[in-house]
C-alpha cells in the first residue's frame, strides 16, 4: 500500500491504551491520520512510502496539548515578575496592554508563541487574548492547531467595548472557521469577577447551541474567592452553578481553591479544569488539588500560561511540574505517577478541548499529530523506563521532529513551517517597544 510517511523509533507511547509502551515498532502515516501500527519489518514488507524516518534512539509520543495560555504575551516575558496576582495584573500587565497592543503585536506574539511550543513537542494549543483572528492567522501560517477562547470582558478593550460585542465577534470567529481543519473556537469569559450575570447566560446558552467549550479562570486565588463571597455572599463556582456554567463544556482554569464539595460538583457535571502549575507557583496563587480532582473522576489538563506569568512555554517542564507539586503538597509520592502526568499532557488536554475524538493518542483514524524526542543525551540514559525518562529527565531541546496532521513542523530540531530568524528579529524590535513603555 502507497502511505505519505513512515516513522519507525525505538518507543512508542500511544497514551490508549493506558501504560502501553511499544518497542521497535513503525507508525504509518496516510491521508493526515495515522493508517496503522505495527512492527517495523512489517512496515517496510506491506507499505510504501514517500518519506520514511528513522528514530532509533527516540520517544514518539502525541504531540502535546497545551489547554491554557495567552500565546501573545510571550513578547511581555520578564517584565513584571516576583509580585503578586492582583499587583501583577491590574498595574502591571493591563496597563502594558493598553500601550501597547493591537493587530501586529498579537500576530507577532503568538508567533513566536508558537514557533517556542512547536520546538518543545506543543502540537495544540488553547488561547485566549485579544484579536484572536490574528492568533488563528499565526496558527495557520505555522500549521499548528489551535483553539481560540475568544474573550468576553464587561469593560472595553482594544477588541470590543462591551459584553455585547465580544460575545459577536466570538460567535462571528466561529462561524468564519467552523469548517476549518486546525482551527476551533470558544467561548472565553475571562473571569467570575469580569463578567456578569447576563452576558455569562448568554455565553452558557450559545455554547450549548454551537457544541463549543466554555474557557475560563475560574477560583485562581484566596482573594477572588473571598472577594465574592464578601460582595455577593457566595463563592464563584457557586454562582457558575446557579447560572448554570458548570457543565462538561466549562474549562475551569487554575482552580487553585477548591472545597471538597466543589470537587464533587465538577465531577458530578464534567467539568474540566486546567492545570497551570508553574504559574500558579511563580505568582503564588496556591496549588490546585490535582489527586483529589483526579480521585473524584475530574478530567484534568495541563497549560503553560501566558509568557508573562510563566515565563516559558514548554510542556515537559510543566509537566513535570504538575508531577512533583502533587507529590509535594500532598506528602505522598505515589501521587500524579509519569503516565498519569503524560496523559494530562496530551489526551486529557484534548478531552477539555473536545477534540479527544482525533488529537490526544496514537490510535488508528486519530490526525497524525505527533511528537519525536530523542533520548540518546547525557540526562537522559540509561532508558530503565521511557514514559519515566520524558517525564523526569528529558528536555524541551530533546524534542526533534513535530508533526501535526502529518505536516512536519520540526525536523532534526528546525522548524520547518516559520522563519526563525525573522520571529527573532520581531521579537527583539517589540522588546524594545515594551521597554519603552
Amino acid at each position: 500500500m502507497q502511505v505519505d510517511l513512515i516513522i519507525q523509533a525505538k518507543w512508542f507511547i500511544p497514551i490508549v491504551p493506558r501504560g502501553q509502551v511499544l518497542e521497535d515498532q513503525a507508525i504509518i502515516i496516510k491521508n493526515k491520520k495515522i493508517h496503522d501500527l505495527c512492527s517495523i519489518h512489517d512496515s517496510e514488507s506491506l507499505f510504501q512510502a514517500k518519506q520514511v524516518i528513522k528514530l532509533p534512539d527516540h520517544a514518539v509520543i502525541p504531540g502535546l496539548v497545551n489547554a491554557h495560555g495567552h500565546s501573545p504575551m510571550a513578547l511581555l516575558r520578564g517584565v513584571a515578575d516576583d509580585i503578586p496576582l492582583k499587583e501583577w495584573l491590574e498595574e502591571k500587565i493591563w496597563p502594558l496592554e493598553e500601550r501597547l497592543v493591537e493587530r501586529a503585536f498579537v500576530y507577532e506574539g503568538a508567533s513566536l508563541a508558537i514557533a517556542e511550543m512547536i520546538t518543545s513537542g506543543t502540537t495544540c494549543f488553547a488561547d485566549m487574548y485579544f484579536f484572536p483572528d490574528e492568533v488563528a492567522k499565526a496558527a495557520l501560517n505555522a500549521r499548528i492547531r489551535v483553539q481560540l477562547a475568544s474573550p468576553v470582558l464587561d469593560f472595553p478593550t482594544c477588541w470590543a467595548q462591551d459584553a455585547d460585542e465580544y460575545i459577536l465577534k466570538a460567535t462571528q470567529l466561529h462561524d468564519h472557521y467552523r469548517d476549518n481543519e486546525l482551527v476551533t473556537t470558544a467561548f472565553g469569559p475571562h473571569s467570575p469577577y469580569t463578567v456578569s450575570d447576563k452576558p455569562l447566560c448568554k455565553v452558557a446558552t450559545l455554547a450549548e447551541e454551537l457544541d463549543v467549550p466554555i474557557h475560563m479562570h475560574v477560583h485562581e486565588t484566596f482573594e477572588e474567592v473571598e472577594e465574592a463571597l464578601k460582595t455577593e455572599g457566595r463563592r464563584p463556582l457557586g454562582r457558575l452553578k446557579d447560572l448554570g456554567l458548570i457543565s462538561p463544556r466549562l474549562n475551569c482554569v487554575h482552580a487553585t481553591q477548591l472545597l471538597a464539595e466543589e470537587i464533587k460538583i465538577l465531577s458530578h457535571h464534567g467539568a474540566n479544569v486546567i492545570h497551570c502549575p508553574e504559574s500558579n507557583m511563580k505568582l503564588a496563587s496556591g496549588f490546585c488539588p490535582i489527586p483529589a480532582l483526579i480521585e473524584q473522576s475530574v478530567n484534568v489538563g495541563l497549560g503553560t500560561d501566558g509568557g508573562a506569568s510563566n515565563n516559558d512555554l514548554d510542556m515537559f517542564s510543566e509537566l513535570r511540574s504538575a508531577a512533583l507539586l502533587a507529590k509535594a503538597a500532598s506528602e505522598n509520592a505515589s501521587n500524579i505517577p509519569a503516565h498519569q502526568a503524560l496523559e494530562m499532557a496530551t489526551i486529557n488536554g484534548a478531552k477539555a478541548l473536545g477534540l479527544d475524538n482525533i488529537i490526544g493518542s496514537l490510535e488508528i483514524g486519530k490526525r497524525a499529530d505527533i511528537t519525536a524526542i530523542a533520548l540518546d543525551s547525557l540526562n537522559s540514559i540509561p532508558v530503565n523506563n521511557p514514559v519515566s525518562t520524558l517525564v523526569y529527565a528529558v528536555n524541551a531541546s530533546q524534542v526533534s521532529h513535530v508533526w501535526c496532521a502529518g505536516q512536519s513542523l520540526l525536523t532534526e530540531g528546525k522548524l520547518v513551517t516559520l522563519d526563525e530568524t525573522k520571529i527573532k528579529r520581531s521579537a527583539l524590535d517589540w522588546g524594545q517597544k515594551v521597554a519603552e513603555n
